[in-house]
Parts: C-alpha cells; sequence; structure tokens
C-alpha cells in the first residue's frame, strides 16, 4: 500500500534496494549472472534517467504483482550472485559500489518505518506497528546555551571511512559568532507555539510557508491530534498523549522556521551544526534502541557539547542543499544519486530514531522539500552573539 507519492510501499522498497545491486553491480561486472526478471529493471528503478524507463512514483502502491514471495526471492537471488562475486578479486570501483549499496539500503531502512507510519497513520483505527510500550519519565533538561567563537573552520568529509558525494570535497568556511541551543525544541515548547497563535500569525512565516499553511490547513505537525484541550500524536506504537520533555518532530522546515522566529532565535546554518556536532559523542537514540520515538533528553545541560546531536530527530538547518565547492557527480547513472536534487530543498542533520546507528555521522547531509513533513524532522535554535 501507498499513502502518498512521497511514500512508497515496504515491498517496493525491498526490491529496490535489491534492483540497486543487481542494476550497479552484477549485470556489469558479474559475467555469468542472468536477471532474476527483466522487468524488474523498469518496475524498481527510482529515479535513474541513465538506467532506463521507470514505473511511475506515484502508482507503486498498483504493483500487486510481483508478490511479497516473488520480492524475497528476488532477493535471495542477488543474495546469491552477491556471494559469488565476493569470493572473486574485485575492482576497487566495483568494492566502492558494494559500499554505496549498502548505505543506499540503510537509508531505506529508515524510509521504511517513516513511509509505514505515514501509511498506518491515515487508517482512522491507527493501528500500531509494534506494541506499546511502558515509558519511563525522564527529568527534563533545562535550555541552555553554548557559544562558539569565529573563525575558518574546514567543513565536510576529509576522506577517512565512507561518505555520500554530496558530503565532499572538504573545504574552507568562515563561521561568525554563535550560539547553540543545549537540546531540541520539545514537544511542550511546540505547543505553547500553537497556543499563542502561531500558525495564525503570517508575521512569523516565510511568504511560501504561510500560503502552505492556509493550504494545507496546518494548525500543529504532523500526526498531532487535540482531544478535550489535550494533544495526542500518532507514533509507530499507536496514539499517545505527547511528552511536553520530549523533541518534538514531524514538523516541516516552514514550521521549523516559523518557531525559531517566534522563540527569538533562528536556525542554525549546517557549518554551525557540523562545527559543534564534532565533540558531541556519536551516540544517541538511533532505531537500534527498538523505541521508535523521540526521547526527552536526561542529560545535564552544562555540558560540554549539546546534548542529542545524534538521533531522536533529524534537525533542520537554514540551509539550502546546494554542492560544496569543487563537487563533482560521478560519472554514468550513479551519478544522479545526489547531485541532481541540490535544488529547493534544505539540509537537516544528525539522523533520527529511525536512522540506524552505524549510518550517520558529524558530515552527513539529508536534505528535503521545506513542505516535507513525514520524516522526524525537528528543531535546534541557535543565536547571532
Amino acid at each position: 500500500m501507498q499513502s502518498m507519492p512521497d511514500a512508497s510501499p515496504v515491498k517496493w522498497h525491498l526490491a529496490h534496494t535489491t534492483w540497486f545491486f543487481e542494476t550497479f553491480v552484477l549485470v556489469p561486472h558479474a559475467a555469468r549472472y542472468a536477471a532474476f526478471d527483466p522487468h524488474f529493471r523498469v518496475l524498481f528503478n527510482s529515479y535513474y534517467h541513465g538506467v532506463g524507463d521507470r514505473h511511475p512514483r506515484p502508482e507503486r502502491g498498483l504493483l500487486s504483482r510481483p508478490d511479497l514471495a516473488t520480492v524475497r526471492a528476488y532477493r535471495a537471488h542477488v543474495d546469491d550472485a552477491m556471494r559469488e562475486l565476493l569470493t572473486r578479486e574485485i575492482a576497487l570501483d566495483v568494492t566502492s559500489l558494494i559500499e554505496l549499496g549498502l548505505h543506499h539500503e540503510q537509508q531505506h531502512q529508515e524510509l521504511i518505518l517513516t513511509d509505514l507510519k505515514h501509511l498506518l497513520s491515515r487508517n482512522p483505527l491507527r493501528p500500531p506497528y509494534e506494541a506499546r510500550w511502558p515509558l519511563l519519565p525522564v527529568k527534563p533538561a533545562a535550555l541552555a546555551w553554548h557559544r562558539y567563537e569565529a573563525g575558518l573552520t574546514t567543513i565536510g568529509h576529509d576522506g577517512d571511512g565512507f561518505a555520500f558525494d554530496n558530503e565532499g570535497p572538504a573545504h574552507q568556511a568562515f563561521v561568525a559568532p554563535f550560539e547553540l541551543a543545549s537540546r531540541p525544541v520539545t514537544h511542550g515548547e511546540f505547543a505553547a507555539f500553537i497556543a499563542d497563535g502561531g500558525y495564525r500569525r503570517p508575521e512569523l512565516w516565510l511568504s511560501l510557508g504561510f500560503d502552505t499553511v492556509q493550504a494545507q490547513r496546518w494548525s500543529a505537525p504532523l500526526y498531532w491530534e487535540e482531544r478535550d484541550s489535550r494533544w495526542w500524536t500518532f507514533t509507530l506504537r499507536g496514539m499517545a498523549e505527547i511528552d511536553p520533555h520530549a523533541p518534538v518532530c514531524h514538523v516541516s522546515y516552514f514550521e521549523a522556521d516559523a518557531y525559531a522566529r517566534w522563540a527569538g532565535a533562528r536556525l542554525p546554518t549546517e557549518f554551525e551544526w557540523e562545527v559543534a556536532a564534532r565533540d558531541a559523542a556519536l551516540d544517541g537514540n538511533f532505531v537500534d534502541s527498538g523505541v521508535l520515538h523521540p526521547l526527552p533528553s536526561a542529560g545535564l545541560a552544562n555540558g560540554t557539547s549539546p546534548q542529542q546531536v545524534y538521533g531522536d530527530v533529524w534537525e533542520w538547518t537554514s540551509s539550502s542543499y546546494a554542492p560544496y565547492p569543487g563537487f563533482r557527480a560521478a560519472a554514468g547513472a550513479v551519478g544522479e544519486y545526489n547531485g541532481k536534487f541540490m535544488c529547493n530543498q534544505y539540509v537537516l542533520r544528525g539522523g533520527s530514531c529511525a536512522t540506524p546507528g552505524s549510518h550517520i555521522r558529524a558530515t552527513y547531509r539529508n536534505f528535503f522539500p521545506p513542505e516535507a513533513r513525514w520524516q522526524f524532522s525537528g528543531i535546534r535554535l541557535a543565536r547571532d552573539i
């Protein structure tokens, strides 16, 4: 099932990640490989024009066939061929494609959860993906501010370990002095924005953002419902009353920007975020925890680095998704992976409660259009000094 054009059925995700290895690794580099089904080259091509025709994205939910058993057989077929390929000596460019395919699959592991959450939310029964969990109360961390001095700094991946092409090349950037909030904005803080008429005050919004609010009739983050003057939200474990101390999520860039203006602050640039994230521990509430929902911070507000930099919620930045100086897309169809989307999108950083923990790093650049809300996207404030 498919709940909107931006989301895909789980079965399609399973087939597409398999298609990646078949199309970019096995067909060109495994001499004796026989494709599982030639039709799959079109059915499960996402957006690679260089590969050929594609099934329309909004109609992925109409693919009643192949059935799940056939998709699983497809995955087993490709897995067997990959195992055989890995017994032989492989050129460096092929191993790089295999590594890219593994990280690509981790991206789709997260998308399966976000897309499935949106799908289940469209059912008036609000069915849970997993059983309810006994969340223990956590004493909230007070908001504090971490100061960073001005200076030239290196931004981007330095070449040590895997990175997507949009994370480089590393380059120098000047960052003015700034302050960054010690933790993300919480559900309770965002509820105060709503109570203060935040969605009805055009002076807080970018023009296109307020047009979107009116056209889509937004009055709260995605999945929020008001019952008897109390806010509830849909989670992967069913409906739950909002935890006022947990990071707010499922807000668009427009909502994040409006909230920051209401709070007398702003969103950080992606360069400011990266400067702050370098000294933060690369741990957090990722999908590995099994919680599947943002958790309140239990740390100290006056610690040496901001809390919850990684995990819980992707954090919107004010930076447009654009190429770094010297960026060049790879040759061939695989070069379409990131570069061609560098238009009309904003950068998010840090990962979420649906991100695999081994997938994230300080230089990782996620990106979505400013109206997107179905990801676990949240807010961290910044201020000028």
